[in-house]
């Protein structure tokens, strides 16, 4: 028709159209209200196109009638929106029935042995137990060792003198003689009174017995001393005495108490020959002095032996004894064979008589 337009649409222009519309749709979308915290993205806007984009004017031509959008293509697939974020979970459900039990499965490897586990606390010592019965006796033990043998007894007191003996046997007969003329038969003579027993009388028997006794109880005693002697480490015999050291040093007392002990006593030296011995003693100890036997302690300034006999020898150094304080009773014997009065309480070397 002369003086209108004719519209005719382009497929570029359609195409066009419908993603601009889809376009809009998403907009439209995404601008709804939110539901229980969901989160609805955004979309980025385009620009609508101008509807002179859509439709364009051209001179009025007779042409057929247009037709709806129906017959148009697709357009393309728009992009995949971002996911929502989940929901909150729902409610738990009722447990269900338990199932039938499962056969037993076979036992697994025995697993490796743990750690060893800290010691737990000590208990507390239990009270002791009842005394058990006494047990049977065990076989008797291996014989010990001999002992030392002990300190030599005191001497003994001398025997009483023993009887005489008996009458000792009749000597042989002598050489018979020639036979004398045979004298005349003289008259008979009177019965002689019955002669004594020849058997040893029992009481003479009895003290022999007890002499023997006597004796060998000394020897015993001389023995013992003996023995004890010999446990002295160093000795000088001069005569019929026996000098020996016992290699420590005492006060006086108790330097008797040994002597006395083993059997002996203090020196009590009654020559030169003993003063000598004991002298030589001295030097072989290597000890400075020793105590005698002898003593003031009765009357001073007499010195007598431990009997209360007076001295028959002496070897006083120069100036002694001298009683120096008023406290010097006893006597010690120097290496050089002097004597010197001294105090009992010192210490000297013990030297024993035997």
């Amino acid at each position: 028709m002369p003086g209108k337009r004719s519209f005719a649409w382009r497929p570029q222009a359609l195409e066009e159209a419908m993603t601009m519309l889809l376009l809009s749709v998403l907009v439209l979308l995404t601008q709804l209200p939110r539901s229980r915290g969901a989160e609805v993205t955004i979309l980025p806007q385009k620009h609508l196109i101008d509807a002179c984009t859509l439709v364009m004017c051209s001179p009025v031509e007779n042409g057929l009638p247009g037709r709806d959008g129906r017959d148009g293509r697709d357009g393309p697939r728009g992009e995949k929106g971002d996911p929502g974020s989940p929901g909150a979970p729902g409610p738990r459900g009722m447990p269900g029935p338990a199932g039938p039990v499962g056969p037993k499965g076979d036992n697994g490897p025995a697993g490796e042995p743990g750690p060893k586990g800290d010691s737990g606390p000590r208990g507390e010592v239990g009270a002791p137990g009842v005394q058990g019965s006494a047990g049977t006796r065990g076989p008797p033990g291996i014989k010990g060792d001999k002992g030392a043998p002990g300190e030599r007894g005191a001497p003994g007191s001398a025997g009483a003198a023993g009887p005489a003996g008996p009458p000792g046997p009749q000597g042989p007969p002598g050489a018979r003689g020639p036979p004398g003329l045979k004298g005349d038969r003289g008259a008979p003579g009177e019965r002689g009174a019955k002669g004594e027993s020849g058997l040893p009388d029992i009481a003479a028997l009895r003290r022999q017995v007890e002499a023997l006794q006597g004796q060998v109880g000394r020897l015993q005693g001389a023995f013992l001393q003996c023995k004890k002697v010999e446990l002295f480490p160093n000795g000088r015999d001069v005569g019929q005495k026996v000098f020996k050291s016992a290699g420590f040093e005492k006060p006086f007392q108790e330097a008797e108490q040994v002597c006395t002990q083993a059997g002996g006593q203090l020196p009590s030296p009654r020559s030169a020959a003993e003063n000598e011995a004991l002298q030589h003693l001295l030097e072989a100890e290597n000890k400075g002095a020793a105590f005698l036997s002898m003593t003031d302690s009765q009357t001073e300034g007499r010195f007598t032996y431990p009997g209360g006999e007076p001295l028959v020898y002496s070897n006083w150094a120069p100036g002694e004894p001298n009683n120096n304080g008023d406290n010097e009773d006893c006597v010690e014997i120097f290496t050089n064979g002097k004597w010197n009065d001294k105090s009992c309480g010192e210490k000297r070397l013990v030297i024993c008589e035997f």
